[in-house]
């Protein structure tokens, strides 16, 4: 089944494909709104990186995949990517869900871990609430876009005082460039409760090779005292234009720790944001980025103190070969009443090639007086000595960048605490370095 959707600012057509998804009418009435904002408002425009050059209109049309009898129906590439042994899994193929399981253990506790699609259907009571609150819908095109667009997309929902020790793991490919392939993730954490969520957005490269467009929102919220996880790695084709939003909203004595590797052959918009909203609320953020041939990239972290005695760490590592080019964007704002607040960042590029750029730009905004912050920035190019001393060992050239390239993220994925997520990560760094 295939259904075009003509233009992301065609309501006619959103509201059509909803119907046809069986989806409930507020959700049908939030998409058409939506496609007819896309066509009102414009793109996001990161600093110095100019999106609108990009081919942003390859959205493609729905096609509702066959659901999976068993994983071996799926693509190598894929099944590696799932944890062994784990019990807790969904697997999204271009524009729908083809996999979930959850195990009986968290399902008796009252977690919900499903397509965000059936979880409007069946959960709208738990959806309603949150769906484009963290992010609003009308905040700019792409957010428009998503709120018209997305497709099959991952619900959690944690009760309160309930602990998931093993992870929740999606993965998310396209093996299709025609199709459209925009999830939109929302997980709300309920009071006292700990998760984990990993997933891995990825291309079957030797299928993909047409050009599209990933729009992608991630909506996170962290009741008082609730503690979330969430690793991310993306590894999108280089014909791909990945864009994604990430934001949490954080309460009192909530902590939200992000893990994140941009590791596309495509261009690339991502952001990541934190909002403290609470007292004594804590933030965590870890950016990996590789960028590789004539990769365009825009990578920024964002951290913002509503919250007294709030903190934030942001780290920021990016290596860029070939003709790639980063600007990295660390934004710490402190507002004003968010007395004790604590903000810290760092960002450091490497640059592999005398034609690769990065630029790491650290901003502090402090509307308050009794607080602390801080930020560490580096550019540099690799030491020729260094290439020099591991060649003259016998090692190659390629080799030799290899190991530079693991030695300068190495202080970061050696803090990634959870399992699946350092070993996705680098089982995806060592493809996208083998070219």
């Amino acid at each position: 089944m295939s259904t075009q959707l003509t233009t992301p600012t065609d309501r006619g057509s959103a509201e059509t494909l909803a119907r046809g998804k069986g989806e409930p009418e507020w959700l049908v009435a939030l998409r058409g709104e939506a496609a007819e904002l896309a066509g009102t408002i414009a793109w996001p425009k990161p600093e110095k990186v100019r999106i609108e050059r990009w081919n942003l209109t390859a959205v493609g049309a729905y096609e509702k995949p066959a659901a999976a009898s068993a994983l071996t129906e799926l693509p190598a590439n894929v099944q590696e990517l799932v944890a062994e042994g784990t019990e807790n899994l969904l697997i999204q193929r271009n524009s729908g869900v083809v996999w979930q399981q959850l195990s009986d253990e968290l399902k008796n506790k009252g977690v919900i871990f499903t397509d965000l699609e059936t979880a409007c259907r069946e959960h709208s009571d738990l959806v309603k609430p949150y769906l484009f609150q963290a992010v609003k819908m009308d905040e700019d095109k792409l957010t428009a876009l998503n709120a018209a667009l997305w497709n099959g997309g991952v619900f959690v929902y944690v009760p309160k005082n309930v602990e998931v020790e093993l992870p929740l793991q999606a993965i998310m490919y396209n093996d299709n460039a025609s199709a459209t392939f925009a999830p939109h993730i929302l997980l709300v954490a309920d009071t006292n409760s700990r998760v984990t969520y990993v997933d891995c957005v990825v291309s079957d490269k030797s299928k993909v090779d047409g050009e599209f467009v990933h729009p992608s929102i991630v909506e996170v919220f962290v009741k008082p005292g609730a503690l979330v996880r969430y690793g991310t790695v993306h590894s999108l084709a280089q014909g791909g234009v990945d864009m994604t939003l990430r934001r949490a909203v954080v309460e009192n004595d909530g902590r939200v720790e992000w893990i994140v590797g941009d590791l596309n052959e495509g261009h690339t918009l991502s952001d990541t944001k934190s909002v403290m909203q609470g007292q004594g609320s804590t933030s965590d953020v870890k950016v990996i980025s590789v960028g590789t041939n004539a990769q365009q990239m825009s990578l920024t972290t964002r951290a913002v103190h509503f919250g007294k005695s709030s903190d934030s760490n942001m780290i920021t590592r990016a290596v860029m070969k070939d003709t790639a080019s980063a600007i990295i964007n660390g934004i710490t704002k402190i507002e004003h009443g968010a007395t004790k607040a604590n903000g810290v960042q760092t960002e450091r590029v490497l640059m592999l090639s005398p034609k690769a750029r990065g630029d790491a730009n650290p901003i502090l905004l402090i509307d308050e007086d009794d607080v602390t912050a801080g930020h560490a920035a580096s550019v540099g190019q690799v030491n020729p000595e260094q290439v020099y001393y591991l060649m003259a060992r016998g090692i190659s050239r390629q080799d030799a960048e290899r190991l530079i390239i693991h030695g300068f993220l190495a202080p970061v994925v050696s803090e990634i605490s959870v399992e699946a997520v350092r070993n996705q990560l680098q089982r995806l760094l060592e493809r996208k370095l083998e070219g």
